[in-house]
């Protein structure tokens, strides 16, 4: 074969799945989806396992995604590395939702004072991709790329009210409770899914972390399909029955106004 036909036969091997470039981008993958909502942080044993791999092979993936910044590692666990969540911020910012939001985060943070927070769903977790922080000394942590549950919290509800199917398959899984307050029980949580569609707004007090309340509101888009959710949160000391009912309607509207922003209605 010449060097002229050579590069071509490499590409269409790679574009047809073909090659060891693509079989060990499949292995990695298989790694790396070991990781989840729930299990964060995992063990070489917990990934080898997971991801059925022979030891030889998962621990040389280990230490090369190591170095290349897609996993951590502390101690014997490894994570997710600082360089995903850069590549997650430029695939973001791609997205017109985000872009458009900055304002309208803005806003619900001068309105309320407290964090305001955008965010995707991503399967069967929701992701925070922009905020506006707080400027109180007390806020609750939160910060670009945190990955959460959708059956904790009032932005995760969001995705649940308005999508039956998703809602469906959290339900078949089990309802993982991440504080005693975490809706458990399927009747009680599709009451509350009910109320968030009636009202277009959702709100939480320590049902994913006992310290913190928020209030969140869905995002369509021109098609009328729930693109984000958007609200407000912060230590639940701050979200007084007083300014619940305020901060929800400024909280509600605002998602309208990013909503009619995207074409919707």
């Amino acid at each position: 074969m010449s060097r002229r036909e050579e590069g071509p036969t490499i590409e269409r091997n790679l574009a047809q799945g073909g090659g060891k470039p693509v079989l060990v981008l499949r292995k990695a993958r298989r790694v790396l989806d070991c990781f989840s909502v729930e299990a964060p942080r995992l063990s070489f044993q917990e990934i080898q396992r997971g991801s059925q791999l022979p030891a030889s092979t998962c621990l040389r993936l280990l230490q090369s995604l190591v170095r290349e910044g897609f996993l951590d590692r502390v101690g014997d666990l490894y994570r997710p590395g600082i360089n995903l969540l850069h590549w997650a911020s430029l695939v973001s910012s791609g997205h017109d939702v985000i872009t458009d939001a900055a304002p309208f985060l803005a806003r619900l943070r001068e309105a309320t004072g407290e964090t305001a927070c955008l965010y995707v769903r991503d399967s069967l977790q929701r992701i925070c991709v922009a905020m506006d922080q707080s400027r109180h000394s007390v806020i609750r942590q939160l910060h670009v790329g945190k990955v959460m549950p959708l059956n904790a919290g009032s932005a995760g509800k969001v995705f649940l009210a308005f999508d039956d199917g998703v809602y469906q398959e959290i339900r078949s899984q089990g309802l993982v409770a991440y504080t005693p307050q975490t809706l458990t029980d399927s009747e009680v949580l599709e009451k509350d899914l009910q109320q968030v569609r009636a009202t277009g707004v959702s709100s939480s007090v320590g049902e994913r972390d006992l310290s913190a309340a928020s209030i969140s509101a869905p995002v369509f888009d021109a098609g009328g399909e729930v693109v984000a959710a958007i609200g407000i949160a912060g230590p639940k000391e701050r979200f007084q029955p007083e300014v619940h009912e305020f901060w929800s309607a400024i909280v509600r509207e605002g998602a309208r106004e990013l909503s009619r922003d995207l074409g919707y209605g």
